[in-house]
C-alpha cells in the first residue's frame, strides 16, 4: 500500500479541510492508500475565529511548531497532500526543501489564497510573498484545484495541474421528499462570512415575499442578519455537519448570490453542488465557476442583477413542475461528476502514479 501524509490546514469543522481532503480518506484507504493527517489549526483556533475571538501569538506558534515536528518525519511517506501551504505567511522555504530533498507533494486549491498575499493591504506581505503561492506551485508534483480561475493560475507555474471538483458525498445526500405546504422555502446554506451575498440581494427577496408566500431559510448564517431583511420571514439555523443534509432538505429553492470579485472568482460552487444532490433547483450569481457548475448541470438560472433575481424567483415559485426537473437535472449531475465516489478514484490514481512517475 502507498503512505500519504495529508497536511491540512483545519480540523473537521473547517469546511475546506473537511471537503478537500478528510472526506476522501475512507474512500482512498479502500483503494490501498494509508493516510495520515495533520492539521495545522485545531477546533478550538476555528470556534475562536468564528466568534471573533482572538487566537493568542502563543497559541499560533505552538501550532507552527508541531507542524514542523510532523514534517521531521516527511520522508517516511510516499506522498505529502497539502492543503493551501504548508506554513501561511511564511515564505515558501519548507515546500523548496521537500523538493531539495527528493520530497513529493501535491498542492490542493479550492480558493484563491493567492490573493492574501499579492491582494493584501499589508505593504510588507505585498513585498515579500506575492509570489509565494506561485513558488510553491512550481516545486510540487501535482496541482489539484476546484476551478478554472485556480487552474489558470496553476497553469502559469507547473504543467501537472488537474481539475478536482468540491464534491458531496452521494451516500449522505437524498433527493428532498415532496412538498406539503403552500409556502416556498428559499434556502441558503453558508456561514457569518458570507452572509453579506444575501444582503445584497434583498430587495429581490422583499418584492417576491410581496408576490408569493416565501420563507427564507439561512443555514449558518448570524441571527442579526434578520435585521437587513425587513418584511420577509426568515429562519436562521446554525449550520451542523450532522443536519445540513436534513436542513437543505427543507428547501424548494436553493440560492448563492456572490459579488464579482477576485475572491469570488476562485470559490468552488459548493452550495450549489449540495442543493443539486438534493434535487433542489439553484439560482446563482454568474461569477466564477457558478456558471460552469449551472450551465453543466442544467440545474437552474444565473441571476446578473436583481430584476434577474426577481424574475428566476418568481419563476421557480410559482411552477413546481419545472422546480422538479431543474432539481432532477442537478441530481444526475452530482451523480456523473460532482460525488466524492466519482473524483477518489481520478485522486487515487493522481497519488499512484506520481509516486510511480518520479521514482522511475
Amino acid at each position: 500500500y502507498m503512505k500519504v501524509l495529508a497536511l491540512t490546514k483545519y480540523s473537521r469543522i473547517g469546511a475546506s479541510s473537511r471537503l478537500r481532503t478528510l472526506q476522501y480518506i475512507p474512500f482512498l484507504e479502500q483503494q490501498g492508500i494509508n493516510i495520515t493527517v495533520q492539521s495545522l489549526f485545531d477546533d478550538q483556533y476555528l470556534e475562536n475565529l468564528y466568534s471573533g475571538r482572538n487566537n493568542s501569538k502563543l497559541s499560533i506558534i505552538n501550532y507552527y511548531i508541531k507542524r514542523l515536528y510532523t514534517l521531521l518525519k516527511a520522508r517516511d511517506f510516499d506522498l505529502i497532500w497539502i492543503e493551501y501551504e504548508i506554513l501561511p505567511y511564511l515564505p515558501a522555504f519548507f515546500e523548496q526543501l521537500l523538493n531539495f530533498f527528493g520530497v513529493k507533494y501535491v498542492i490542493d486549491y479550492d480558493d484563491a489564497i493567492f490573493h492574501n498575499y499579492d491582494l493584501s493591504k499589508n505593504f510588507i506581505i505585498r513585498t515579500f510573498l506575492s509570489k509565494k503561492i506561485d513558488s510553491v506551485m512550481q516545486t510540487s508534483s501535482c496541482i489539484t484545484v476546484g476551478n478554472s480561475y485556480l487552474m489558470e493560475r496553476a497553469k502559469q507555474n507547473n504543467n501537472s495541474v488537474q481539475w478536482i471538483p468540491t464534491v458531496i458525498d452521494i451516500d449522505r445526500y437524498t433527493p428532498r421528499r415532496k412538498k406539503t405546504s403552500d409556502s416556498i422555502v428559499i434556502g441558503w446554506i453558508g456561514s457569518p462570512s458570507t452572509q453579506k451575498y444575501i444582503v445584497e440581494i434583498k430587495d429581490a427577496l422583499i418584492a417576491i415575499s410581496k408576490k408569493h408566500p416565501i420563507r427564507l431559510l439561512l443555514v449558518g448564517a448570524n441571527k442579526n442578519i434578520t435585521n437587513y431583511l425587513p418584511g420577509i420571514k426568515v429562519e436562521v439555523v446554525p449550520w451542523d455537519e450532522s443536519t445540513e443534509v436534513m436542513q437543505i432538505q427543507r428547501m424548494d429553492i436553493g440560492i448563492m448570490p456572490l459579488t464579482d470579485g477576485p475572491w469570488e472568482k476562485g470559490k468552488c460552487g459548493y452550495k450549489i453542488i449540495q442543493y443539486m444532490a438534493c434535487s433542489i433547483p439553484v439560482i446563482a450569481s454568474p461569477v466564477g465557476v457558478n456558471v460552469d457548475i449551472v450551465n453543466y448541470s442544467n440545474s437552474g438560472y444565473l441571476a446578473g442583477s436583481i430584476n434577474e433575481w426577481i424574475k428566476f424567483i418568481d419563476a421557480l415559485a410559482s411552477n413546481s413542475e419545472q422546480r422538479d426537473i431543474l432539481g432532477a437535472s442537478g441530481r444526475s449531475a452530482v451523480e456523473n461528476t460532482y460525488s466524492v465516489q466519482v473524483q477518489a478514484t481520478k485522486l487515487s490514481n493522481l497519488f499512484k502514479d506520481i509516486a510511480k512517475r518520479d521514482n522511475n
